[in-house]
């Protein structure tokens, strides 16, 4: 897909068996990022995917029972990772002094970072949304050098939009898509491709992908379903 980005989210979904049906039924597909549990990493690239993490830890290697540093997953072949996933920041309280370091230590190691950024649905009725996401990008890359255009994606998710079947308004997405991109060159002189995730799904995507400053789509539930996954596909190449 030369212009939109396609990531799929897996989350913690799927067995084995249910992995090796997706990846067959999924031949022909391998532009889009999956992005699935750890455990079925090498089955995604060994079959061809651009693939992807779902987190990253702060650390290079050591004692750190659980955990997965970017130095393990780069010698793999992983090229992205996801950081600051609202369900990280909510389940498991990773800050944005976390985040940042997550994001230091994937992109020492080449990794790509998909970093999530997005407000809750008081602070969308508060009008605070804005406030919200600048606070998110002005602390998780505050004073990291060799962040670019290439290196870096930024996905807007909604935090009252995931999982909810709830979608914004294709103005509002606009709105701070467009918000993101000038924050981002304002503060860091980079333009980064800004994503949207949310409640993206086969039925929604072809009014989505009328947004014209998306850059594509962070999708969750909708990627476990390979024929729902593909037709998102299909609709922005």
């Amino acid at each position: 897909m030369a212009n939109k980005l396609v990531v799929g989210n897996m989350k913690m979904n799927l067995s084995y068996d249910e992995i090796e049906e997706y990846i067959d039924r999924m031949q022909g597909y391998q532009d889009c990022i999956i992005c699935p549990s750890y455990i079925y990493v090498p089955y995604f690239i060994d079959s061809g995917f651009t693939t992807g993490v779902q987190d990253v830890a702060s650390y290079d290697n050591g004692s750190y029972t659980g955990e997965v540093s970017a130095k393990q997953l780069a010698s793999l072949g992983v090229k992205y990772t996801i950081i600051g996933h609202s369900e990280r920041r909510e389940l498991f309280n990773d800050t944005d002094a976390l985040i940042k370091e997550k994001i230091i230590k994937a992109l020492t190691n080449n990794l790509k970072v998909i970093l999530c950024v997005g407000e809750t649905l008081t602070e969308r009725e508060n009008d605070q949304a804005k406030k919200k996401i600048a606070d998110q990008l002005l602390t998780d890359l505050k004073d990291i050098d060799n962040i670019n255009d290439d290196n870096l994606i930024i996905a807007y998710e909604p935090i009252w939009a995931i999982g909810t079947g709830k979608v914004p308004s294709n103005d509002d997405i606009d709105e701070i898509i467009s918000y993101i991109k000038e924050l981002t060159n304002k503060e860091y002189h980079i333009n980064p491709k800004v994503l949207y995730g949310g409640s993206t799904n086969d039925a929604n995507i072809k009014e989505l992908a009328q947004i014209k400053s998306v850059d594509g789509f962070l999708v969750g539930g909708a990627c476990l379903v390979p024929d729902k996954f593909i037709k998102i596909i299909e609709a922005v190449r």
